[in-house]
């Protein structure tokens, strides 16, 4: 029997994602653009996820401390979710070490998705998009998620059929392996906070295990994976803006993720 595998990004792909985005300079919260444009909107951003966990940590954190005072005092982790360019977690702490930006201003987009019933503890939770070239946090950012309804049909069918289940994802390791348990895979099957080329390698490193290797995603960060794998499969569930790029790096568009059980692979 052929050992098969499919890879599943989390936000968009498996979770309903809703994000709360706040602008520094205005104080103004949008929730209609993805994170990942705004990354690649312009050269030298990066989006940074705090790892930890935002409904029992960052929303009870004293919120006239700088973000850099924050992380310090709590030894918090950084995770590069997506980035145009090379920065290095030191390089990220030496930019916030100067910058003013706060933790309400990451707290009030905790609040804003909160306000609208998503679950913050299954996604990528709270972090903040860095300027680079300009040195400052540009926008801080929280992204909460409700599973698809279909999904946990889908995984159960999948498992039935003796394919393995793997979840690769920008998200921070806690809400990861909270939706590991949730859809009952191993938590060791979850791949945390990786970003583009991450996510192409971990594809890379599965196809040595498995016969086949299906790779799930939704965005920009997925192109790698998508075009590493057997059989890239782009899902558009999630209703977003398509890039063009994406639809030339996927093998199949899906727009349900039960529409997975269709595809022979």
């Amino acid at each position: 029997m052929m050992k098969k595998a499919i890879v599943f990004d989390n936000s968009g792909t498996l979770t309903e994602r809703y994000r709360a985005i706040k602008k520094i300079r205005t104080g103004k919260i949008c929730d209609f653009i993805s994170s990942l444009d705004l990354v690649e909107y312009k050269k030298n951003r990066a989006l940074v996820v705090l790892q930890t966990d935002p409904a029992s940590c960052i929303i009870n954190a004293r919120p006239d401390q700088t973000i850099y005072d924050f992380i310090t005092r709590n030894n918090i982790d950084l995770g590069i979710s997506y980035s145009n360019v090379n920065i290095t977690k030191e390089e990220i702490l030496n930019i916030l070490k100067e910058d003013a930006s706060k933790v309400r201003d990451i707290q009030d987009t905790i609040r804003a998705v909160l306000d609208r019933g998503y679950d913050i503890e299954i996604c990528s939770g709270s972090g903040f998009i860095l300027n680079i070239e300009k040195r400052m946090v540009e926008f801080t950012i929280t992204a909460g998620g409700k599973l698809f309804p279909e999904v946990l049909d889908v995984v159960s069918e999948l498992k039935r059929r003796n394919i393995d289940i793997y979840v690769a994802s920008g998200d921070r390791k806690g809400a990861l392996e909270k939706l590991a348990i949730t859809i009952n895979i191993p938590t060791s099957n979850v791949f945390a906070t990786v970003d583009t080329k991450g996510k192409a390698l971990v594809i890379r490193r599965l196809k040595r295990k498995y016969d086949k290797v299906m790779m799930v995603g939704d965005g920009l960060n997925d192109i790698l994976a998508l075009k590493e794998a057997d059989v890239g499969v782009l899902t558009l569930q999630q209703n977003n803006k398509v890039h063009e790029k994406l639809l030339k790096a996927a093998d199949i568009v899906i727009y349900n993720i039960r529409e997975i059980l269709d595809i022979k692979f």
